[in-house]
């Protein structure tokens, strides 16, 4: 049976998103779907039709993942690469390739997904979510996802992965301990609501009215008492209103009149962050993604990689009012 181009990259989103949270990059990501199209291509009259073709492709996808992985670790966080931060600490950095990065929601959704798969999708590709997945073995990893995202049967994982029923029912079950052990859903479920509560929408416009103003009393206020503050590719990271207001307040005073842009990154709504350029306009500066949890915000993700991001995003490097 015989494919041509257009058949295969009508899957193209779908794959990115499953490459990401393989990978936790968005430029890994296109990357490995762009090796998966070729191989696929090349293969093409060896597609036999006893699956559908997005099937078949996500067993091409999950192997050039699993080659990408199998002599590196998984990408990180700053609250998981290193001591908690105090305001004065020296800001120092690494290189992209460390940290895991968020991706477009437009780039990672497959348009064709009904509502309860897409809601599905859209909280695997969330920032908590693929980063505890980076902490496991690349094929419990691939299993995992292969299961609880995409919901195929061990059998199914087993010949995608060249392994038995058993040891894929084994490695489920040492990834879904690893992940319960760092209190992180393993399943999304498949009965939530794909759009975001009135409670979730309510918290975004009071943090965005409250930024543009620079309001640090609100922002602060719409803190858990353990929320963190993180600045990749700094490892640096920050925890408690307190600390966050000290130091929004000091050394990141400079982010006081910015102009933020809404987006959506790795499954949630984000904001691009412009600074005011000292020769007019603004600059772009990073993409927030705020992660909530029971009405307040959790994390304060600021990617400031603005010159890889914002492309990713069809997002301006410059505004010019």
């Amino acid at each position: 049976m015989s494919l041509d181009i257009a058949q295969l990259e009508t899957h193209r989103s779908a794959l990115v998103g499953h490459c990401y949270r393989l990978l936790g990059s968005a430029f890994d990501a296109d990357d490995a779907v762009q090796e998966t199209m070729v191989r696929a291509w090349k293969n093409s009259e060896r597609f036999e039709g006893r699956s559908s073709v997005r099937t078949w492709l996500y067993r091409i996808a999950t192997n050039v993942c699993l080659d990408a992985i199998a002599d590196r670790k998984g990408r990180t966080r700053p609250v998981e690469d290193g001591p908690l931060c105090m305001v004065e600490d020296d800001l120092r950095t690494q290189d992209r390739t460390h940290w895991l990065e968020p991706i477009p929601d437009a780039r990672a959704l497959p348009t064709d997904a009904n509502p309860h798969e897409l809601t599905v999708l859209r909280q695997s590709i969330r920032l908590a979510f693929v980063a505890a997945l980076q902490h496991l073995p690349p094929k419990q990893r691939a299993a995992l996802i292969l299961t609880e995202v995409l919901g195929w049967s061990a059998a199914e994982v087993a010949e995608c992965l060249d392994s038995s029923v058993a040891s894929i029912n084994s490695a489920l079950q040492r990834a879904r301990a690893t992940l319960a052990a760092k209190h992180v859903t393993l399943t999304p479920s498949r009965d939530a609501e794909p759009a975001l509560s009135v409670e979730e929408s309510a918290l975004l416009d009071r943090y965005l009215d409250a930024f543009r103003l620079y309001d640090v009393d609100t922002l602060v206020s719409l803190l858990r008492e353990d929320a963190t503050l993180s600045m990749p590719p700094f490892s640096f990271w920050l925890q408690g209103p307190a600390t966050i207001r000290d130091w929004l307040l000091g050394r990141g005073s400079g982010c006081r009149g910015s102009r933020l842009v809404k987006t959506m990154a790795s499954g949630v709504p984000a904001f691009a962050q412009y600074r005011v350029s000292p020769d007019g306009g603004y600059q772009a500066w990073g993409l927030i993604v705020l992660e909530q949890e029971r009405g307040r915000i959790a994390a304060w993700n600021t990617f400031l990689d603005v010159e890889k991001l914002f492309p990713l995003f069809n997002l301006p490097l410059k505004l010019t009012n």
